[in-house]
C-alpha cells in the first residue's frame, strides 16, 4: 500500500476514540490490533452467539467486522473536526466463517477530501491455518461542520 500523510497528528488516538464509541464493536468483542496511517487490523474471538444456523459466524457479522475495519482505516486520513460514515460497501463471502478468531484488514485504496474509498479482507483462523473468507469495498464519507447560512433576521441586520 502506498504510505499516506495523516491530516490530523492526532489520528492515533482520534481513531482509538472513534472505535471506543461504539457499543456495537465491544458487543461483538472486536478489537484494534494494528493502526496505522489508512490502514487498520482489527480481531474477534469466535462466539457461539453470533452463529447461524449452520454453526458458522453470520455474514451480518462478519460485514460488520470489514465495514468498521474501511471505517477507521478511512477516519486516519481525515482532518481532526471530521467525523465519518459509510456511504456503499460491497462484501462477497468466499468460505465459511469457521474459526477461532477472525481478523479484519483494511487499507484506504483512494483517499478524497468528502469520499475515501477503502479495500477490506476478512481471515478465519482454524486449526492452525488461515483462510480468507470474505472481501469488500466501501466508500466512506467525512463528515465536516457546516457554517450555519445566514437566517433572515440575521441577514437584514448585518
Amino acid at each position: 500500500m502506498a504510505a499516506f500523510e495523516p491530516k490530523n497528528p492526532g489520528y492515533r488516538a482520534a481513531a482509538v476514540a472513534m472505535f471506543d464509541g461504539q457499543p456495537a464493536m465491544r458487543t461483538l468483542g472486536i478489537v484494534i490490533v494494528r493502526l496505522g496511517p489508512g490502514e487498520v487490523e482489527l480481531a474477534m474471538l469466535h462466539s457461539q452467539a453470533f452463529t447461524q444456523q449452520n454453526g458458522f459466524v453470520h455474514a451480518g457479522i462478519i460485514t460488520a467486522g470489514l465495514d468498521n475495519a474501511c471505517g477507521v482505516a478511512a477516519f486516519t486520513l481525515m482532518p481532526h473536526e471530521a467525523d465519518i460514515l459509510t456511504v456503499e460497501f460491497k462484501t462477497t463471502l468466499l468460505a465459511p466463517a469457521r474459526g477461532e478468531r477472525f481478523v479484519f484488514k483494511a487499507d484506504v485504496i483512494k483517499p478524497g477530501r468528502t469520499l475515501t474509498f477503502c479495500e477490506a479482507k476478512a481471515f478465519a483462523e482454524h486449526d492452525g491455518k488461515t483462510t480468507l473468507i470474505a472481501t469488500m469495498t466501501g466508500t466512506l464519507m467525512a463528515m465536516l461542520p457546516r457554517v450555519a447560512a445566514p437566517t433572515a433576521a440575521t441577514a437584514v441586520h448585518a
